[in-house]
Parts: structure tokens; sequence; C-alpha cells
């Protein structure tokens, strides 16, 4: 099923019967229905309008003249057929023509109106040139049966209607495009809009997975590692391994549910769902990293009370993500997690891996290799919080861990 945003505006079938081609974007030189209704009828009047003419002025013709007017007449008639892909052409023709055929003067009429519709402003001042002098010449050529200044009056009328008829519907066209390109304009930065959001919601949701699982997975590599390393340790060590593994296992496999439903289900009232860990919830992390083997030290200095629920669960995060590297990077090293807030420097949260030393650790055992997105979804996270994240070795070469979080009393 489409996105209501991705869905194109459509037009039905009886509109596009009252739309020229080049608002339906149709292939070049293709007319629609209502491009052939327009042409058989502008042909037809040019014929009526010049039958018209050429019978009030048909007196003054010789047969050589009515001869050649009516010929004329009918090729000017004809080169309508091109008026949309040559209109000034079209115009200078049938417009030359009049001057001295009188079935040519309703075709003529219709170039002018043509040409008002889609010349630029020099050549339709050119064209309407044109036919005041058809006004001026075209009474002297044919006097017909009234006076001279009453036809010129005539002309120069239906001249000034004409071209202003025509540039009518040409604003109401262009304020027609203008529109629409306004609103496919708009219901493309609307799509970019949706894209983005789905884009950042992707990353929202990769970081939560790499949260919450990644912390899970190290502790079931590092009880591997140690079932690995000492194949020979007391049935009763291997048990109680085995059932942290499987302990373990189990809450990575909730935790995935949790976040599952997530997806599934999203929050409500901008209200993200559970698994949503917070301040409260570091001392059972630290437990629980203490409880896969790791020489954890925690002082935590700052109190849940009054804290939002966002900045609570950044500073989880951080822990979490510094024990898992420890584990990842430094296992068998002593980690400190210290977690203090004052209104000056606000809420720190610092998780320091003390280099190993005269630690025995075989190679690669209870290591898990790292996709180094870790910290960089961290950085983010900290950042929409609006804080400050640093890490890297310090002058003693401990991995440091600090995050600067504002702090709310």
């Amino acid at each position: 099923m489409l996105d209501p945003v991705e869905q194109q505006p459509s037009v039905s079938r009886w509109q596009r019967l009252l739309l020229p081609s080049a608002m339906l974007e149709e292939p070049r030189g293709r007319r629609s229905v209502r491009d052939w209704i327009v042409d058989l009828t502008m042909f037809g009047l040019a014929l009526v309008i010049g039958v018209l003419v050429l019978n009030d002025t048909w007196s003054d013709h010789s047969d050589l003249q009515a001869v050649l007017d009516i010929v004329f007449g009918v090729a000017a008639a004809l080169s309508l057929w091109w008026r949309r892909s040559h209109p000034a052409a079209v115009g200078a023709f049938a417009g030359g023509l009049s001057l001295v055929s009188a079935l040519a003067n309703g075709a003529g009429v219709m170039a002018f109106f043509n040409a008002a519709l889609r010349t630029s402003g020099r050549t339709l001042a050119a064209l309407i040139g044109l036919a005041i002098a058809n006004s001026v010449v075209f009474p002297l050529v044919y006097t017909g049966n009234d006076a001279y200044v009453a036809q010129l009056l005539v002309g120069l009328l239906i001249t000034g209607v004409v071209v202003g008829w025509g540039l009518f519907v040409r604003v109401q066209r262009e304020l027609v495009r203008s529109l629409r390109e306004r609103a496919e304009r708009l219901q493309t930065e609307q799509r970019l809009k949706v894209e983005q959001a789905r884009e950042a919601e992707r990353l929202r949701i990769a970081r939560e997975m790499h949260d919450v699982l990644a912390h899970r997975v190290s502790l079931l590599t590092l009880h591997a590692g140690a079932l690995e390393f000492r194949p020979d340790a007391p049935a009763d060590e291997i048990a109680e391994a085995a059932g942290v593994i499987r302990a373990t296992a189990h809450a990575a496999l909730e935790d995935l549910r949790g976040v599952v439903g997530v997806l599934r289900e999203g929050g409500q009232d901008g209200v993200p769902e559970p698994p949503q860990p917070t301040l409260e919830q570091i001392p059972a992390l630290v437990d629980e990293s203490r409880a896969a083997g790791m020489r954890v030290r925690a002082q935590i200095d700052a109190s849940h009370e009054g804290l939002p629920a966002a900045l609570g669960r950044t500073a989880y995060r951080v822990v979490q993500e510094g024990l898992t590297n420890a584990r990842k990077h430094a296992p068998g090293a002593a980690v400190d997690v210290a977690v203090s807030a004052s209104e000056a420097e606000g809420l720190v949260v610092e998780v320091v891996s003390r280099r190993p030393v005269g630690v025995a650790v075989a190679a690669d055992s209870g290591r898990m290799p790292g996709t180094g997105t870790g910290l960089v979804g961290l950085a983010e996270r900290v950042a929409l919080a609006g804080g400050e994240l640093r890490h890297g070795p310090d002058a003693a070469g401990d991995f440091v861990l600090r995050a600067t979080l504002p702090w709310v009393a």
C-alpha cells in the first residue's frame, strides 16, 4: 500500500477532456481531445468570420480577386494547424494575407488570439502593429457598405478584444501552471521530509538495537571465552557459567523482543515504550558485570529523583557502552564507574578502563570484534540530550569515556 504522501495526484478522464495537452504532459506533438475540439472550432470560426467579411465586400472583387481571396483565405485557415508550434509565423502569415483577402480575416483574428496566448511580448507587439495596419489598410482595399471610419473603429475594437482575451487566457494558464508546480514542489519537499524522518528513525532504531544487544552479547562472549580457555574447570564452575550464559541469552531475547515491540507498535503520545532504563538501573548494570567476572568499582553520587527520564536513559547508555567496550577490548582490566551531579558541572558520567597490568589473558579469549559504531551512536545520543562526549586514552594509558550532560535539579 502506497504512503499517502507518495500517491500522485491524478486527473480524472472527464477532466482530461477539458485540459490542453500542454497541461497534461502529453508527448510532444500529440493533441488531446480538447485540442482537437478547439482546433476544429477555431477553423470553423475562421471560415465563418471570413465568409461574413467576404460577403460584405464581394461587390468590390473582380473575378480574379475573388479567386485569389478564396485561395488566400483557405491557406490562412489551414495555417492554424501549426498555431501551437509556430504562433509567431502563423500570426504573421495569416495577418499578412488578411491585408488583401477578406476570407483570411477570420484566420487573422484567430492567429492574433493565438499569438497573445503564446508569443513573447516583443513578438506580440509586432503582430499587434500588423493587426492595426490591417484595420487601416483593408477598408481602403475593399470599401464595403460602411464608412471608412466605422470600419476602422470596428477593426481596432476587434483587435483590442481579441488580444485582450488572449492575454487573459494566458494569465489564467500561467496561474494554473504555477499553482501546479508549487503543489508538485510541496509534494516533493514533503516526500523528502518523510524520507528524512524514516532515515532518522532507522538510525534511532539501529542505535537502540546496538545499545540493548551489544551489552548482552558481550557478556555471552566473555563467559563463552572463559569456558573455552578453561575446559578443565570444575563441573560446578562450568555449570555456573553455563547458567549465566543461559540467563544472559534469555535476557538478550527479552530485550530484543522489547525493541521489536517498539518497532511494531511505536510510542504513544511521544512517550517511548519499554525497555527504557534510567539512572536508577545503573547499580544493577554494574552488579551484572561483576557477576560476569569483571572488576568494576562504582561511585554514584547522583539521584534519579527529579531527573528527566531521557537524561537518565542517556547516562545509563554511557555506562553500558563503557562496560561493553571494556569487555570487548580489555577483558580482565579493572573498570571505574563514576556518576556525579552538580549545578556547576552538570551530570557527569565517567567510565575508566584501566590498563591491564600483570593480568594473563589468552589471545582473543572473551573478546568480540567491534564495529566502531557504538561510540558514534553514543555521541549522537549525548549531543541530542544537549551534552558532550569525550573518549580516548589519558596520560596513564587508561581509556576514559566521559559524558557531560545538563543537570536539572
